[in-house]
C-alpha cells in the first residue's frame, strides 16, 4: 500500500503548509510523483482536484477563525492566500452560502470541511485484463493543448469533439486520433500536456501538429471493453484504486500515459481501447 501512504503523506505535507502559497508540482516533488499522475490519482480517489481541496480546506479554516475571534476579515483575506477581501468575500461566500460579514454574527451554521484520509478496501471482483509490454520508441504526430488539473475532467472531451470535427473527416481525414497522451510539462500554473495523435512514419505534417517521440519503456497496458467514456473511466479507477495499491511488482515509471483507440463503433459494449502507463519493478 505505498501508493496509499504516499498520498496520505501529500495530505500531511499540504496540511503542513496551508497558509504557504504551494502547486500541485510542490507536492508532487514531497511525495516522489510525477505531478500528472498524482493529480489523477488524487482526484479519483477523493472526488477532488487538489487546487479544490486546498481551497476548500482555507475556506473552512478562515470560517471557523471568524467566528472564534474578533480578528478583522482583511487580516484573515490575506492569511489564507486572498489578494484583496473583495475575492476573499466572493469565495467565502461561494463555500459557506454567507458572507463573512454575517459569519461573524456566529448565527450561521459554515461549512466544516475537515482534513481527508484516504484508505483503499479491496473486494473481491473481476480480474483486471492487464499486459507488462515492453515497447521499442516510437515517432507520435499530433495537435497539443495545455490543460489545468483543475478542469481536464471537463476540457479534454471538448478538445476531442473539436478535434475530430476539423481533421477526423470521412472523406477528407488529416487524424485518426488514434493516441490520447498526457505529458508532465515543467512549467509553472499547474498545467500539463494532452495530445490527439497518429503513429507517424513519413510524410507531410499537417499545420499546427508536431512530431513528436515516445521513449522507449515497459508498459502496464490495461484493456478496456465497452462503450466511450465510461469502459475508460471504469478501468482508471480501478487502475488508481485497486492494482496500483495491490501489485507488488511495479511502480509508474514518469510522467505519460496513452490511451489507445481502436476503429469501430465507441458505442459499441463490444469496444476496445487500452490505457498505457509506464512502469518500472519495485526496488
Amino acid at each position: 500500500m505505498e501508493w496509499i501512504k504516499a498520498l496520505n503523506n501529500s495530505i500531511d505535507f499540504m496540511e503542513n503548509h496551508l497558509l504557504e502559497d504551494i502547486t500541485i508540482d510542490d507536492i508532487a516533488r514531497e511525495v516522489n510523483m510525477s505531478p500528472f499522475y498524482y493529480q489523477k490519482a488524487f482526484k479519483i480517489l477523493t472526488g477532488y482536484a487538489v487546487g479544490e481541496y486546498l481551497r476548500n480546506r482555507r475556506l473552512s479554516l478562515a470560517g471557523a477563525e471568524l467566528t472564534r475571534g474578533n480578528a478583522k476579515i482583511i487580516d484573515v483575506a490575506y492569511t489564507y492566500g486572498y489578494e484583496t477581501p473583495e475575492s476573499f468575500s466572493k469565495a467565502f461566500r461561494r463555500f459557506h452560502g454567507v458572507s463573512p460579514q454575517l459569519a461573524k454574527q456566529k448565527e450561521y451554521q459554515l461549512h466544516d470541511f475537515q482534513r481527508l484520509i484516504i484508505k483503499v478496501i479491496i473486494q473481491g471482483g473481476s480480474k483486471m485484463d492487464c499486459r507488462i509490454e515492453k515497447k521499442e520508441a516510437f515517432k507520435i504526430v499530433g495537435r497539443g493543448r495545455e490543460f489545468s488539473y483543475d478542469n481536464s475532467y471537463q476540457m479534454i472531451p471538448k478538445f476531442w469533439d473539436e478535434f475530430c470535427k476539423k481533421y477526423c473527416k470521412v472523406e477528407n481525414p488529416s487524424s485518426k486520433g488514434i493516441f490520447g497522451i498526457c505529458l508532465d510539462i515543467k512549467k509553472e500554473g499547474g498545467t500539463f500536456q494532452y495530445l490527439i495523435a497518429d503513429p507517424y512514419e513519413s510524410g507531410p505534417v499537417p499545420e499546427g501538429f508536431k512530431i513528436m517521440e515516445i521513449p522507449s519503456f515497459t508498459w502496464a497496458i490495461f484493456t478496456c471493453k465497452g462503450p466511450l467514456p465510461e469502459a475508460l473511466q471504469s478501468v482508471n479507477t480501478r487502475i488508481f484504486s485497486e492494482w496500483l495499491p495491490t501489485n507488488g511488482e511495479y511502480e509508474i515509471a514518469t510522467g505519460i500515459s496513452i490511451e489507445m483507440y481502436t476503429t469501430g463503433d465507441t458505442t459499441s459494449k463490444d469496444y476496445i481501447s487500452e490505457i498505457w502507463i509506464p512502469v518500472k519493478p519495485k526496488k
